[in-house]
């Protein structure tokens, strides 16, 4: 059964309908991917035979989920702090002691992730999603008819974001999601046996081992010839250090035996 999840924005609607006298409110309770009708009293609410009081102290930035007796933050703490985030355009992001793993500024990272799976083409292809997170790049892998996703995720909490995450795909058919270390699971990977790879890794200080010349080199022998790779790099530390990362991972993507161009806030490569 999909978690019911809650917002500070859903709770401030169902309160003030409260508040209001109003019996009956819409809202989501799956981050946008559905409306549904709920009956509103004066201390909660009501839905498919459940009673819900009202959260004493609902903060914003926190995304919760019914466990069967409250309502929790999606948020677990081990090494790091991992938590599942809301934004304004449904689909949540990710933080990690508090960084955020995808872009949101300026646009949802569910598209954004679509705009970067297309730049791979998909369609009928064997792919490689090296660091899978909250599994963004294999939804648009699967929405664009890929043979099968390969996905690693090294941190179990996020496969349990990802759980409770209903913009998260299912895996199953077409997609097989690994928890383990992309950096060690290559080295065993035949040769040629993908025709693409999906490479969004944490920043440079986190994995620096997922920018590493023996790492690309894996890739280049992992992919098949011509195929593409799509490598998240952004910009971290230009402005304050002068540092160009772009760069300097193309330069080892070319050692490697890539052809390098820069795309948005990305490489794309592809093998010689």
């Amino acid at each position: 059964m999909p978690a019911l999840l809650l917002t500070l924005a859903v709770h401030d609607a169902l309160f003030a309908a409260s508040r209001n006298g109003i019996a009956e409110a819409n809202c989501s309770f799956d981050l946008g991917r559905s409306q549904t009708t709920v009956a509103v009293g004066p201390n909660g609410w009501s839905w498919q035979g459940q009673n819900y009081s009202f959260i004493q102290h609902c903060r914003d930035r926190t995304i919760y989920y019914w466990t069967g007796d409250a309502f929790e933050p999606v948020q677990r703490f081990n090494q790091s702090l991992i938590k599942l985030v809301p934004t304004e355009w449904g689909a949540p992001t990710f933080e990690i002691d508090g960084i955020k793993m995808l872009p949101t500024a300026q646009v949802s990272p569910y598209a954004d992730a679509e705009r970067k799976v297309g730049l791979i083409e998909p369609r009928g292809k064997t792919i490689l999603d090296c660091c899978g997170g909250l599994g963004y790049f294999a939804a648009w892998c699967l929405k664009g008819k890929a043979k099968h996703v390969q996905s690693f995720e090294k941190n179990p909490d996020v496969i349990w974001l990802r759980s409770l995450n209903p913009w998260s795909p299912q895996t199953g058919e077409g997609l097989t999601l690994t928890n383990g270390d992309i950096a060690i699971e290559i080295a065993q990977m035949p040769d040629a046996s993908f025709d693409a790879v999906l490479h969004d890794p944490p920043r440079f200080g986190i994995a620096g081992e997922l920018y590493s010349q023996v790492f690309y080199d894996h890739l280049a022998r992992v992919l098949k010839r011509r195929g593409r790779l799509f490598h998240y790099t952004g910009t971290p530390n230009k402005l304050t250090s002068g540092r160009d990362v772009p760069q300097e991972v193309s330069k080892r993507l070319e050692r490697a035996g890539f052809s390098v161009k820069l795309n948005g806030d990305g490489l794309l490569a592809v093998k010689k």
